[in-house]
């Protein structure tokens, strides 16, 4: 989950949009394949929410999103150096990207302490999968949706009112999760670049302030938590940003999200190397029939969108791989 919690590319960021010279030599990537690039990011992303979850035993998930939020903000404001004059209009969308951003990243971390991260992930995605699913017109797109639900239903019963907790916060950050798809579309039309989402970032480290200092304050005046809180910060935002940007400009937005898809599978194996986290039986089941819905609904969106539609017929909101182009 980069800016994430994720998941995605910068608001406004798509496959069509040129590399700068200067930043692609830099930072060497075009010699890396674009599914390397993409692999890279997805398990920077999850070394990140299993790090994070080691703070777990020192500060909370919301004092862990405070510092996740602030250091990523702060890079990317001096990265973008994005404009502070804005409209009303586009600052209210650049605020509401930052709640959307601050809810689901402290969601997703009060979750991930009552749950595997697989399963708080992949329970999370449903969001901008159901925003793609319901935004298309084909029937076999509600299907995948119900294979997803049936799938997040095995992930997230674990019995006893932890297990029923931690799922309902999981789908919070999925209905947060969702609301970022079609928010960071509108900011990304009128600040491109990356100048929105720093923005967005800011305003949700603001939001994510008070009960990041109620929780942890003691804890934010120790250098070495705050220095494994910036490493949290690069390792889901900054690494994955880049090398998912430099992905979009290589290859198809379908592609980038059926990529994208595997990022449950590889959370899980991520934690089960740094957490030694386990599924069980159904919960496996589970995570393969929410990733194989994702790639359905994707490939079925691109597909639909290739045929033009009818005179009378509206065009096709984004698909969940337009709108989550960013992070």
């Amino acid at each position: 989950m980069s800016v994430d919690i994720g998941t995605s590319a910068p608001a406004g960021v798509s496959s069509g949009t040129p590399a700068g010279p200067a930043a692609r030599r830099g930072l060497g990537l075009g010699v890396v394949p674009a599914p390397v690039l993409m692999l890279i990011g997805m398990v920077s992303t999850q070394l990140g929410a299993a790090f994070a979850k080691q703070l777990f035993g020192t500060v909370g998930p919301a004092t862990v999103t405070l510092m996740r939020l602030g250091f990523s903000a702060l890079v990317l404001l001096l990265w973008w150096r994005p404009s502070m004059r804005l409209d009303r209009r586009t600052a209210g969308a650049v605020a509401a990207l930052g709640v959307a951003i601050a809810g689901m990243n402290i969601c997703f971390y009060l979750a991930m302490a009552r749950m595997p991260v697989g399963v708080a992930l992949t329970v999370g995605m449903a969001g901008p999968l159901a925003v793609a699913g319901f935004a298309s017109r084909r029937a076999a797109d509600r299907l995948w949706i119900v294979l997803a639900a049936l799938g997040i239903a095995l992930l997230g019963w674990q019995g006893g009112a932890a297990g029923l907790t931690g799922l309902l916060i999981a789908l919070a950050c999925a209905v947060f999760w969702g609301s970022y798809v079609p928010l960071s579309a509108r900011v990304g039309k009128v600040l491109p670049g990356g100048g929105g989402l720093a923005l967005a970032m800011a305003f949700g480290t603001l939001c994510s302030l008070p009960a990041g200092l109620a929780e942890g304050a003691d804890a934010l005046a120790r250098p070495e938590v705050l220095a494994f809180g910036f490493g949290v910060a690069m390792l889901s935002s900054l690494v994955p940003y880049t090398c998912e940007m430099e992905t979009l400009r290589r290859v198809s937005a379908t592609v980038f999200g059926v990529l994208l898809s595997l990022e449950p599978a590889i959370g899980a194996l991520v934690a089960l190397a740094v957490l030694s986290e386990t599924l069980s039986p159904a919960q496996v089941a589970g995570l393969v029939a929410v990733v194989v819905a994702s790639i359905g609904v994707i490939r079925g969106s691109r597909k639909a969108q290739a045929s033009p539609p009818p005179e009378h017929v509206p065009p096709a909101p984004p698909t969940l791989t337009e709108g989550t182009d960013k992070s």
